[in-house]
């Protein structure tokens, strides 16, 4: 079987566009490029994989790649993805009562007043009391020292303070990535706290709680890495995410379902795959595997939000048989 390529997508690494529809024409520009300055690799298997926000980059590139008859597009995996805001909302908050984070108290009055007629909308309620109470759970979530990637992992760090004084960096730090409730009042305010703060103080850094940055930070902002990778010297240093792409950053899409079927319609007469894995926290079966279509579904038990880094081997050994279309 022939060498594979593919290009891998986690939360925001494009600091240069702030919409989807041009991360997306960015990034196939990108691949075109790439192909056309090394042509040996053109004539091999090409899958596009992400996590997380990449849930988001990944099937809005596919929708483009599909289309190429250049490229040999065989398929796309997304791990932990984000694929549509209201469920991802709507399901935290169930994910934080199942697992013993909310008080009684608290879980009684989202369900008086976020719910009605045997449904529940956390997402963006507009009663007032719904939405404090939702405030209360992402407190909880971001504030209690609870590693948000991992549940049963440490939280790196301790608990995250909402802005913070770097006194070696002269950086004020701030951890909050404001994706919980993104159409809340909560969210509202948060923005509007960061860009007080960006205009008070220019230099502001944006660090994911309960993740250490030092390793990667110091690599690759390495002068002699950013050589080799033929960085120039008017480029930004290298940083986990951006407080200042997370303040101008504007989503075009509010879920992924036209995109995915959109794929799956193409997958019908071209052998493509989609599979879609994620943590099993909380789940009483590992390694679960379902499919629809030419969907795929694996739940990978005892890791978290970065699946390879929680569990090496088990990712190592799907991804494997994904890409040789073994059975799982």
């Amino acid at each position: 079987m022939g060498t594979f390529f593919s290009v891998y997508f986690h939360p925001r690494p494009t600091p240069s566009v702030f919409l989807l529809s041009q991360v997306s024409f960015n990034n196939f520009l990108a691949l075109k490029e790439f192909f056309r300055l090394f042509p040996e690799y053109s004539k091999n298997s090409f899958y596009i994989t992400g996590e997380s926000y990449g849930g988001i980059y990944v099937p809005t590139l596919a929708e483009r790649v599909m289309t190429d008859r250049s490229i040999r597009f065989q398929g796309m995996a997304v791990g932990n993805g984000l694929s549509s805001w209201e469920y991802n909302d709507n399901s935290l908050v169930y994910f934080a009562f199942y697992h013993g984070l909310l008080r009684s108290t608290l879980w009684s009055d989202l369900q008086k007043f976020c719910c009605s007629e045997g449904k529940c909308n956390f997402h963006d309620n507009k009663d007032k009391d719904c939405q404090l109470r939702v405030k209360d759970v992402s407190r909880i979530v971001w504030y209690s020292g609870l590693n948000v990637y991992n549940l049963y992992a440490d939280c790196v760090g301790g608990v995250p303070g909402e802005i913070q004084f770097d006194g070696n960096r002269k950086q004020l730090v701030i951890s909050d990535l404001g994706n919980l409730f993104p159409k809340n009042e909560m969210s509202l305010w948060w923005q509007k706290k960061l860009q007080d703060v960006h205009q008070s103080h220019r230099n502001v850094r944006l660090d994911p709680p309960c993740t250490n940055t030092t390793a990667c930070s110091n690599y690759l902002n390495d002068p002699e890495v950013r050589k080799a990778l033929h960085i120039p010297a008017f480029v930004q240093k290298w940083e986990m995410c951006s407080a200042v792409v997370n303040l101008l950053y504007r989503r075009l899409y509010s879920d992924m379902k036209d995109q995915y079927l959109k794929l799956l319609s193409a997958g019908v007469t071209v052998n493509r795959r989609t599979w879609l894995y994620n943590d099993g926290n909380g789940e009483q079966v590992g390694g679960f595997v379902k499919e629809f279509g030419n969907l795929t579904f694996l739940t990978i038990k005892g890791a978290g939000h970065m699946v390879p880094t929680d569990k090496p081997l088990a990712a190592f050994t799907f991804f494997s048989r994904f890409l040789h279309n073994e059975p799982y």
